[in-house]
């Protein structure tokens, strides 16, 4: 049975993550040819204060300049 932690940023919709758990069981169905039963998947959402990269955290306060903001919010999007 496979287990997959998904850990990314909060804010993603209900539908988004529906739509991702749908592609990740059918992912493992067709080519590791497991049964979609057995398939768990799991959505941590973390909040932006308590992720941090390159040494920074990526909430508010953290003296990080618009241009890396900019980068981490669309590495973070995607």
């Amino acid at each position: 049975m496979p287990v997959v932690n998904v850990e990314w940023l909060e804010g993603r919709t209900t539908p988004q993550k529906q739509q991702l758990a749908h592609a990740i069981t059918q992912a493992f169905v067709e080519i590791a040819k497991v049964p979609k039963e057995q398939v768990w998947i799991v959505f941590r959402d973390v909040k932006r204060a308590d992720w941090a990269m390159g040494g920074k955290l990526l909430g508010h306060g953290t003296g990080v300049t618009g241009q890396e903001t900019k980068k981490r919010k669309a590495w973070a999007k995607s």
